[in-house]
């Protein structure tokens, strides 16, 4: 266990260490109580195959690297509710690109995350899905809010006057040529297609979605989101930085 700023912490004093699990990277730094970066932010690249016991050894090194926290918030790229992992699309391979290996989908289905962490960490854990958090970030709280990351695949959160909705997978339902919308706007068809057909492929589902959830904003977030930033797609789009899925580490305590 790694022992940290002591649980019962005053939350105008308390340091939070967020980390933003991705595909291809695991990114952290720690935060102030306001959501100011107060560390360098650190990068891992995420090593496959990546089973539930080389994250926690992950994030752990992570914890090594930036310490003094009082508590953890780890955004997690797939289904999870009450901090446990019921789809992960990435670390159901072997490989970043590869096929779905039907042991690792077993091992990580129903995996309790946000308790082996609260066991590992000597401080409170809160993990969700990567968009989720990232949304808790960059919000109005008003009305329908979507929001759609682009990184790796393509992830999806939904907010109502402030308020997170249970999380939904939308990135998987079908979206064009027979493919869902992660297969047609994901980091794999952004190189296959190139910049310009892919961000042509983006407006498409941005369309697509609002067709079906009548949103009042979408905020598009990732890695791969700063390629659209000389692309006008409307008032309804707001284009967010990619810093936003660690600074939601602190929001989503205070969401709820």
């Amino acid at each position: 266990m790694i022992s940290n700023v002591p649980k019962h912490a005053f939350l105008h004093d308390v340091v939070t260490l967020s980390v933003d699990v991705g595909g291809s990277g695991i990114k952290a730094a720690l935060l102030d109580a306001s959501g100011n970066m107060i560390s360098e932010r650190v990068r891992f690249e995420t090593p496959y195959p990546c089973t539930p016991d080389v994250l926690l050894g992950e994030i752990g090194k992570i914890a090594e690297a930036l310490p003094g926290f009082g508590r953890v918030t780890v955004g997690f790229p797939g289904l999870v509710r009450d901090g446990r992992v019921f789809n992960i699309p990435s670390f159901s391979k072997k490989t970043l690109e590869g096929e779905v290996d039907p042991a690792l989908v077993k091992i990580w289905r129903e995996f309790d995350l946000e308790d082996a962490l609260n066991k590992q960490f000597d401080a409170p854990v809160r993990v969700a899905n990567d968009a989720d958090v990232q949304g808790c970030a960059v919000i109005r709280g008003k009305g329908l809010e979507f929001v759609m990351t682009l990184g790796t695949g393509c992830g999806t959160a939904m907010f109502f006057d402030g308020h997170l909705l249970p999380h939904l997978e939308l990135g998987h339902a079908p979206f064009r040529k027979g493919d869902t919308f992660e297969q047609q706007i994901g980091n794999a068809a952004r190189r296959e297609a190139g910049k310009e057909r892919w961000i042509q492929r983006v407006a498409k589902a941005i369309d697509a979605f609002d067709q079906f959830m009548f949103f009042d904003h979408i905020y598009i977030g990732g890695g791969n989101a700063r390629l659209l930033d000389d692309y006008d797609f409307g008032p309804k789009v707001t284009i967010v930085e990619n810093t936003a899925g660690i600074l939601g580490g602190i929001a989503i305590w205070e969401r709820d």
